[in-house]
């Protein structure tokens, strides 16, 4: 007799990224929400570092593969022989938070013998954290193990060995961070993840774009791939209902403001966004169009930002636009009710693009580029717009068009709105993603 879901033990590994608000860990602990609500007996626990999120973390208080003892055992011999109760007082999640604060901004160029070396797993520097790493999920008794990502998992072989437990990978970006490696440590990490796919039971993604472009990137089977649409907690939206302009015509001089809301770095499109504004602004009519920028920033790439704000004051721009930081919860839908679109024009595929949902769900439309998960998602909620990817030119034409077209910009905002809150809310994605598990482990009974 298959097991209930309370009866069914979940841990979910996530991966935390220093200092940074994370899609990846959003999307984690508001799946881990949801599989909760649903009746699952599920943990999400952290490795690397704490997670960061701007919803009430579900973490447990544990971080396994602790930053600084996979750091120091990667750098120094010596520390991957430390008595365990040093090991353990190193993955301490307050000693962590304190030093990887800013481990977000580390230039990946330098990470590439770290991520080989934590995929080869027993047989890597980190050997002492996957063997602690299975001590304590054999204590746990889980009945499955999702991770988060595969670049933490090197340790999946060992596990199946010693635990025999069905095991899945979520994969949300995975290719985003080995593009940025040096090309032969690039080529390392791909083998690697090869070998260790054998061991894994199943991969989700959240696009049939994702799964056909992942599973040829990796060589792994297509079948072996399963589809759970992206979704968020839609609770925090639930006071967004009034779409923007509503009340009537808006003032021609009222600010037409654009949003932008993620990490300011070049996969982002930062510098598209850029050269779109600064052409939007020259067309008549567009004169009153005001840029709000908002998203975490690293050290790695403040020259590429500076230049970015340059390029804006250099077109006589610089008192129509901001930079809003990175903004707590309530900051960030005050941000998302307040504007009148939000683009994000990336240079890379977006697996995910969780802040076009949440942009979705305080009732703004998007504007996007027509690549990586985005076609789908505008196909599915028809909350925005698709445009050439990297084209200023067609960028500023959609832009111009919905200032121009206001009806049709409240239309976008309150299909898109309503679909998101009724089937990309969280626990629709634990539903779909609860059908996995209970398909997985019927299959590796």
């Amino acid at each position: 007799m298959s097991k209930t879901n309370a009866q069914t033990k979940v841990i979910y590994l996530t991966s935390g990224a220093g200092g940074m608000f994370c899609g990846s860990c959003m999307h984690d602990n508001a799946l881990t929400v949801g599989l909760k609500g649903a009746g699952w007996d599920v943990q999400l626990v952290s490795t690397y570092t704490p997670i960061r999120t701007d919803e009430v973390d579900v973490s447990v208080d544990q971080v396994l593969f602790g930053g600084l003892n996979v750091y120091l055992q990667q750098k120094i011999p010596l520390f991957r022989y430390l008595p365990a109760i040093v090991s353990r007082f190193l993955d301490s999640p307050k000693l962590i938070r304190r030093f990887t604060s800013n481990a977000a901004g580390a230039d990946p160029k330098t990470l590439g013998p770290l991520a080989v070396s934590m995929l080869k797993g027993i047989k890597g520097n980190q050997r002492t954290e996957v063997l602690r790493m299975i001590k304590w999920l054999g204590l746990a008794k889980p009945d499955v193990l999702v991770f988060s990502n595969i670049l933490v998992g090197g340790c999946i072989p060992q596990i199946k060995k010693e635990l025999n437990v069905p095991v899945l990978v979520t994969l949300q970006g995975d290719d985003v961070f080995l593009d940025s490696l040096l090309p032969k440590f690039k080529q390392q990490c791909i083998d690697w993840i090869g070998s260790i796919a054998d061991s894994v039971d199943g991969f989700i993604v959240h696009s049939n774009f994702y799964a056909d472009y992942i599973s040829d990137y990796f060589g792994i089977d297509r079948s072996k791939f399963h589809i759970t649409p992206l979704g968020l907690d839609v609770r925090p939206f639930w006071s967004s209902h009034e779409i923007q302009n509503d009340a009537g015509p808006r003032p021609v001089d009222a600010p037409f403001n654009i949003g932008y809301l993620a990490r300011l770095a070049p996969e982002k499109g930062l510098h598209h966004l850029v050269d779109g504004f600064i052409l939007l602004k020259q067309r008549p009519g567009c004169q009153h169009a005001k840029l709000l920028i908002a998203g975490w920033q690293s050290d790695q790439w403040k020259d590429y930002t500076e230049a970015q704000w340059k390029k804006l004051a250099g077109a006589g721009l610089q008192d129509d636009w901001q930079n809003l930081g990175s903004p707590e919860q309530p900051a960030k839908i005050e941000l998302l009710q307040n504007i009148d679109v939000l683009s994000v024009p990336t240079g890379f595929l977006e697996p995910k693009g969780l802040y076009a949902l949440e942009s979705m769900a305080a009732g703004t439309p998007v504007v996007l580029p027509a690549h990586g998960v985005f076609p789908e998602m505008i196909d599915s909620t028809g909350g925005g717009v698709l445009v050439a990817p990297g084209s200023a030119q067609s960028w500023a034409d959609a832009m111009e068009d919905l200032i121009k077209r206001p009806e049709h910009r409240r239309a976008l905002g309150q299909r898109g709105q309503q679909s998101v809150h009724l089937n990309r809310n969280s626990g629709s994605m634990a539903a779909s993603t609860g059908a996995v598990i209970r398909k997985v482990l019927e299959q590796t009974k």
